[in-house]
């Protein structure tokens, strides 16, 4: 579909970043660019670069290095027998087709297996899945960005988190902060929830033991949770704090002239005013800040993100375009409250004596769900007030569950022809069944695409988070292929 509408559509001339091509193609990259250069557009352009060319320019630093590393290491190994047909960037376009295809169906598994754990609810976990794979954030999912590395490692790590994995999950999530930098806010859950481990086994041991024991048992609880959480949070941080470290030692301290990089390049960084490390030139001036971070000083003076800039008239259209992944994130904090005021005003860390005897109740009102509610109002609150908001849709989509689980829940919860067997079968199933030549009942196992038949029937509920996700889906493809404002 993109490689059609790329065809059809003529590309915006955006400005945006744009390289040069200083390496001569070869007999396949005129097919390849056609059928995925829709793939490589805006930010995917930065990731191409940087995989191919390393960080040359000061503002790639805001693109952190896991996906550029996995896509080189494609390139040079799986796709390697192409050399001779195509060129390292015909390689690296191949390799984003090939590996974020692969990532992003790994963490719709990983979403599903974290959902049955935390949601407790195998047909509410399908459903929520099944949404993902109908992402409103869909084209960024496959082309060259970091969301389905990033989406993959973190729903991953929460799972293994989830299951008292908790080494194997900060490997996991620490390696997720290698992909992006808002990988630093997953430090949250590895603060709760051994956090809320420990106090169950606290209550636990004040019932059961008594004395010396009992100081003993509580002091091995909480020297345990502090030591996981200080080796956690630095294992998470480390990535990051490496590649800080990595951009002040290539800029404050460059041990390169330009005299080696290609005059086309660095005629691209003189007309557009790119910093490039020069062992010749004077130091920028944010190498003298006392906390001289690279990150901080690209989104301010190269994206002009910072708090409560984009809230300008013009970016009204902006705010708009985010507005349905904000009202669900809106939607699920509100609903969550209002089935459980007493534990969200708790923190979720204890519960009344009356709610301890009482089974959790499935489903989106879990006491597990509760971090990750706050979680995603949290990276909300962030996006909308300090970022660009149009990110906000892929931001949310690739960073927490909580959007695909409440639509999943308002669907179950007001579309009539769903209903919820309470049977071993995990799908949720319509009422209307298949109906197979010998007369047996045939389920039907996508209630999603199953729904779109019935369009029409369809409560006004299913219409609205159907259509925001389909008309996104198809959206996304047209316009951010074409270097068109979908970013």
């Amino acid at each position: 579909m993109q490689a059609l509408l790329n065809a059809a559509i003529p590309d915006h001339e955006a400005d945006a970043f744009r390289p040069p091509r200083v390496e001569e193609p070869l007999y396949l990259d005129s097919a390849v660019e056609w059928c995925f250069g829709g793939l490589s557009h805006w930010d995917a352009e930065h990731y191409l670069f940087i995989a191919e060319r390393g960080y040359l320019y000061e503002h790639n630093f805001a693109f952190f290095p896991l996906l550029p590393v996995i896509l080189r290491g494609l390139a040079e190994t799986l796709l390697w027998p192409l050399s001779g047909w195509l060129s390292v960037r015909g390689r690296l376009l191949l390799a984003v087709a090939v590996g974020n295809s692969a990532l992003f169906l790994l963490s719709a598994v990983a979403l599903y297996a974290m959902s049955r754990v935390v949601l407790q609810d195998r047909r509410l976990a399908l459903l929520s899945s099944l949404l993902y794979c109908l992402t409103p954030a869909n084209v960024f999912m496959t082309s060259g960005y970091s969301e389905s590395l990033f989406a993959a490692l973190t729903f991953g790590g929460l799972f293994l988190l989830e299951k008292g994995f908790t080494f194997r999950a900060c490997l996991a999530l620490g390696i997720a902060t290698a992909a992006r930098s808002n990988g630093l806010v997953n430090i949250g859950f590895l603060l709760y929830l051994p956090s809320l481990n420990a106090l169950s086994q606290i209550r636990a041991y004040r019932t059961t033991t008594t004395g010396r024991g009992k100081a003993l048992r509580y002091a091995w609880v909480v020297a345990r949770l502090l030591v996981t959480s200080l080796l956690g949070t630095g294992l998470i941080a480390l990535p990051f704090c490496a590649f800080q470290y990595y951009g002040y030692r290539t800029f404050c301290t460059p041990s390169t002239a330009l005299e080696r990089v290609p005059p086309a390049l660095v005629s691209l960084a003189r007309r557009k005013g790119y910093r490039m490390p020069d062992e010749n030139g004077p130091p920028p001036l944010w190498c003298m800040r006392p906390l001289p971070l690279l990150y901080s000083h690209i989104q301010d003076v190269y994206w002009d993100v910072g708090f409560l800039r984009y809230f300008e008239l013009k970016q009204i259209p902006n705010f708009l375009l985010a507005l349905p992944m904000a009202s669900l994130g809106i939607m699920a904090a509100y609903a969550y409250y209002q089935a459980n005021p007493d534990m969200c005003l708790r923190l979720g860390l204890w519960e009344s004596a009356r709610r301890r005897l009482d089974k959790p109740t499935p489903g989106f009102f879990n006491p597990k769900v509760f971090v990750y509610v706050v979680h995603s109002t949290a990276l909300l609150i962030f996006g909308t007030l300090c970022m660009h908001v149009q990110v906000l849709t892929r931001f949310l989509a690739s960073s927490t569950p909580v959007p695909f689980w409440i639509s999943a829940h308002l669907l179950l919860l007001n579309e009539p022809l769903l209903h919820r067997r309470k049977t071993s079968v995990p799908n949720v199933q319509l009422r209307a069944h298949d109906t197979s030549r010998s007369g047996a009942t045939n389920p039907l196992h996508n209630p999603v695409s199953a729904l779109l038949p019935h369009w029409r029937n369809c409560s006004a509920t299913t219409q609205c988070i159907l259509g925001y996700f389909l008309s996104y889906w198809v959206l996304g493809l047209a316009l951010h292929c074409n270097f068109l404002p979908w970013t």
